[in-house]
Parts: structure tokens; sequence; C-alpha cells
């Protein structure tokens, strides 16, 4: 993501759209996973919220119950732990045996700085974060997400991943990667009911997210921008 700007309070989905459905949101605690969680929320999706900190995700929760009088499953854990997702996994197998959303918006933007002076440590722990996390995400997943009879996984990104600038070297390369990533896996899953996607972000995600998620539609294949997804909804509105 590109930056933290301000983000909409989630909207209220009367009709919830997302009843019954289960999903897991990274990232959950601050800035677009949060909204993403709340929004899944809102629109009756049951929510798995993978956070860092056990305060936040508490915070979370305090949220979710308060606009929607059901809790969250709270998993408080750093996605560069080794086996922490596999274990995550089993969890959810043993609990659900499925997975039907999935939204990866763990991200580190790491330091601005020219390609050159960027130290290893940091380059490793942004790759660990961005790609190396979201690899064993798809790895972890992928049964529980095959098991849903119409699972959507959706990896958050960025405009800096197809137009690299100055100074954001890590970052750009390592969304780039994740984006292949999971183009591939997408190419993969063709012939079952998982549809992945990699999504370009704006201020008002929540709306978008939710209906990307929706099991009753077939999303757009690839890359989704925002932008783009916008401006089709205004044509349809004024038409």
């Amino acid at each position: 993501m590109d930056s933290e700007a301000s983000l909409p309070a989630a909207p209220s989905f009367a009709s919830r759209p997302l009843a019954g459905r289960v999903a897991l949101v990274t990232g959950a605690t601050r800035g677009i996973g949060e909204a993403c969680a709340r929004g899944l929320a809102m629109a009756g999706a049951h929510i798995v919220a993978v956070g860092r900190t056990q305060g936040a995700l508490e915070a979370l929760d305090d949220a979710v119950f308060a606009a929607t009088g059901e809790h969250a499953t709270l998993v408080p854990l750093d996605l560069r732990e080794p086996d922490g997702l596999d274990a995550l996994g089993l969890a959810l197998h043993q609990r659900w045996g499925k997975l039907d959303i999935l939204v990866s918006a763990a991200a580190v933007l790491g330091p601005l700085t020219p390609v050159g002076h960027l130290e290893p440590k940091g380059w490793d722990m942004i790759v660990a974060t961005n790609l190396t996390a979201n690899w064993r995400l798809i790895r972890a997943m992928d049964p529980l997400l095959r098991a849903s009879d119409a699972a959507r996984a959706i990896f958050l990104t960025s405009s800096a991943a197809a137009q690299p600038r100055a100074f954001w070297g890590a970052y750009a390369a390592t969304k780039a990667g994740m984006e292949a990533l999971v183009a591939t896996y997408a190419d993969e899953m063709e012939h079952t009911a998982v549809r992945a996607i990699s999504l370009d972000p704006g201020d008002e995600i929540i709306p978008l997210v939710v209906e990307l998620a929706m099991h009753d539609r077939e999303p757009p294949q690839g890359r989704v921008s925002f932008k783009a997804w916008r401006a089709a909804a205004e044509a349809r509105f004024s038409a």
C-alpha cells in the first residue's frame, strides 16, 4: 500500500451477503487491513484476524463486536515466523474445515533509499514480509480454499509494482514478485472454485473487497485496480 491515508468508516450491509463465510485477514489491526476486516464483518463474514499484537487485535474485536454483535477470532502472529501459518492452517481446518475468503493486507514499506544503500538485514525483512509470507500463506491455506464452494483470495498490492520509482526498490520488487506469484496461483486454480486476485486499493476499498469476496459472483481476473473499478461503477450508474 502506498500510504496510510485516513480510511472511511465501515459501511452497513443490511443484507449481510457474506453470512456464513469464514474470512482470514492478515495485517488486520491497522490501516487498510483493519478496514477490510471491519467491512467483511459488517457484511456478515466471521473474521479470523491476524496481527502481531494482542492489544491491537482486541481493539479490533471490540469494534467488530460493537458493530455486529459477534466476536472475531484473534490470531497474534508474526507472519515471518516459519511455522506459524502452517499451525494456523491446521487450526482453521480443525474448526471450520474450509476458508472462504483470504485477504492478505500485511506488508512493510521499509526504508526509502537508493537500491545500492539497502542493508541486507532490511532487504531480508521486506522480502520475508511482502513476498515469502504470501507464498507461505498460499501454501498453508490452499487446501482450505479448495474446500470452499467459492473461495476468494485477495492480495493487496501497490502501483509501485507496475510503476517502480526511485528509492522504493525493495517494496516495488517484493510487490511485483507477489503479483507474479498470485497470477501463477490464479492460473493454477482456473478449473477449481478458487479465485485469486491482486488488488491495488483506494481510499474507499471496503465495498470493492466485499464485492470481490461475494461467492455468487465471478470476480475479474488478474490485477484489479480500485480506480478502474470505481470508473466502471460510475459508468454503470450514469448509463
